[in-house]
């Protein structure tokens, strides 16, 4: 498939669609951008159509799922628009901005980002989380690829004040943790799109093994979702070229931060012994 004429592809094979199909179709056509951002639960509910009926649209346009199917889409808008000459590198930068309106247009974004990932926090959520975090024997932090990165930050800061926070980082073991982990547990589970199979599989392993589960997501439709007793929503939107994004990390960076936080200020004497003692461990190991 030639990714530049995806969209045009769309059209040309719209009569031969189903009814359903065409309703996403549709949709599509005329929200592209917005498509961009979705998850299939939300297109699906966009187009007042199921899931599956999305997914069958993709293998109509033999695609192998919905994640390919916003890769052409994402493709395809850029041809468009590098063939305008506006040369796109991002979302919201071009390869012809100066380095100055390039570095406002990213200072803007991350403001930007931080700002609705504050906006969308549920106080309730948070705190909840973080009485299940002081009473449990174990917390472990799981993610993979770029999410896992942040998995590991997350257990390396509440390592500074408690010692029951873990994070593994080979598929297997992570597997084998979550299904092994009982009621005083709890599992913090970090996707941006909710729809990650390993993430999915990891909190329902964790949950049917009786622990408490927290979902890091961008999307509150998505598959994570319904293994999670708490739901906690990131504020970046991310293209599906864009993975990894900083803007994504920036905003999951920052709920850990302010889990951290509450954690320190209701277990205060704790975590502060704690933090001197972790911070004099290290001490010998720089100059």
């Amino acid at each position: 498939m030639k990714q530049e004429n995806f969209i045009m592809q769309m059209r040309a094979a719209y009569p031969h669609l189903t009814k359903a199909e065409k309703k996403v179709a549709d949709y599509t056509l005329a929200h592209v951008s917005e498509v961009l951002y979705m998850s299939i639960t939300d297109l699906a509910d966009a187009c007042q159509v199921g899931e599956t009926t999305v997914f069958r649209f993709c293998k109509s346009m033999k695609l192998q799922g919905y994640q390919q199917f916003k890769i052409q889409l994402s493709l395809s808008i850029q041809n468009e628009e590098k063939n305008k000459g506006q040369e796109p590198l991002t979302k919201n930068v071009a390869k012809t901005d100066s380095f100055s309106v390039m570095t406002q247009k990213l200072l803007n974004s991350n403001v930007n980002v931080l700002t609705e990932t504050s906006a969308l926090l549920g106080n309730e959520n948070i705190c909840h989380l973080v009485e299940q975090m002081i009473d449990a024997e174990r917390i472990f932090f799981f993610g993979v690829g770029a999410s896992q990165i942040v998995a590991m930050m997350a257990a390396n800061r509440f390592l500074r004040i408690v010692n029951k926070a873990y994070c593994y980082t080979d598929s297997h073991m992570q597997t084998m943790v979550a299904s092994t982990m009982n009621e005083r547990d709890v599992a913090v589970v970090i996707s941006y799109s909710g729809s990650t199979k390993d993430s999915i599989l990891l909190a329902k392993l964790a949950k049917d093994s009786g622990a408490f589960v927290a979902g890091i997501t961008r999307f509150a439709k998505s598959p994570l979702v319904g293994h999670a007793d708490v739901v906690i929503l990131c504020g970046s939107n991310e293209g599906p070229l864009e993975g990894g994004s900083i803007n994504a990390l920036m905003s999951q960076m920052f709920i850990l931060e302010v889990m951290y936080t509450e954690y320190y200020r209701n277990v205060y004497d704790s975590s502060y012994e704690n933090n001197q003692k972790t911070s004099q461990s290290i001490i010998d190991k720089m100059y």
